[in-house]
């Protein structure tokens, strides 16, 4: 198969992880930079543009989006074009464009009945204290809706620092989640990499003694976990309520069962594969070469 990446840096663990096991198991690969697309946009022949090369229909057999949060919009425009075209994505724009809209993805998988930790979310509420009260009161974690990897995530331990930081965001206009902080979990998460409708590998996070996030990026450690059954069937679930082929969901361990925090749809491989000794990449490559082909397409542009 032909088959493109596309990724802002060929370099990254991730990428370079996938483009080698594609090559490994014989097919042609392209990292593409999707930010250095143009698109042909026509109902006879739509094409995408790279550099000096013009992509057509039947070109690429798939792609493999590893979209960043701050491009979504171009990035799942680019994606929607491969489409067009017929490659076969291994997430599709629209499930990308859902689960990067944290407001919008915590309101799917509560309406289908998924673990999620207690959620408020106000523009400008003239009952601060009813909008902490609501999720449970201190200590309670403030989220910026456009924030990744733990960036505009802040715990605060008391109603008054609550206060203080939810007026200071919304100060700069910015549109927060508040949520419940859920104190058992002790600092740590479950990323569960999902492929195909199954947890393929799992591992713990936990954040650094004086820091309540465990992203890797911001100092986490990571070790292999054993997760129960309800934990697995609730990562399968939030994958398919967002449509994903391939994501990583967080979970958080709680008293009553897990709850989803996150479904991201470029998890990062490093972590995982380290933590685990699986190849993630592989795996992913085999679920490509199962599943792909042309115009397939499940969502159809529904949102």
């Amino acid at each position: 198969m032909n088959i493109a990446i596309l990724s802002r840096n060929p370099r990254l663990y991730s990428t370079s992880r996938l483009e080698a096991a594609a090559i490994q198991r014989g097919h042609t690969v392209r990292v593409l930079d999707h930010l250095r697309c143009f698109m042909d946009i026509s109902s006879d022949n739509p094409s995408i543009h790279y550099r000096n090369e013009e992509f057509l229909k039947t070109h690429f057999d798939a792609i493999i989006p590893r979209i960043g949060a701050s491009v979504t919009f171009y990035g799942t425009a680019v994606v929607r074009q491969f489409e067009m075209m017929g490659a076969y994505s291994v997430n599709e724009s629209v499930a990308i464009t859902r689960s990067r809209d944290k407001l919008r993805s915590i309101q799917l998988l509560s309406r289908k009945n998924v673990g999620i930790p207690i959620t408020a979310f106000a523009h400008s509420p003239d009952d601060v204290d009813g909008l902490i009260r609501e999720v449970g009161g201190a200590p309670l974690v403030i989220k910026l809706l456009e924030g990744t990897q733990g960036i505009g995530v802040v715990l605060a331990e008391t109603k008054k620092a609550a206060e203080s930081v939810i007026q200071a965001f919304m100060g700069l206009e910015s549109n927060i989640l508040v949520q419940e902080f859920i104190k058992e979990a002790g600092g740590s998460d479950i990323r569960c990499l999902v492929v195909g409708g199954k947890v393929i590998a799992a591992m713990q996070r936990q954040a650094p003694e004086g820091e309540f996030r465990s992203n890797l990026h911001r100092g986490g450690v990571a070790n292999v976990v054993k997760l129960t059954s309800q934990e697995r069937a609730t990562a399968v679930k939030a994958a398919k309520v967002m449509g994903l082929n391939v994501c990583g969901v967080d979970l958080l361990r709680s008293e009553r069962g897990p709850l989803v925090m996150e479904v991201n749809s470029s998890p990062g491989l490093r972590g995982i594969e380290e933590a685990t000794g699986k190849d993630v990449a592989g795996m992913i490559i085999e679920f490509i070469e199962k599943n792909a082909k042309p115009n397939r397409t499940r969502t159809k542009g529904r949102g």
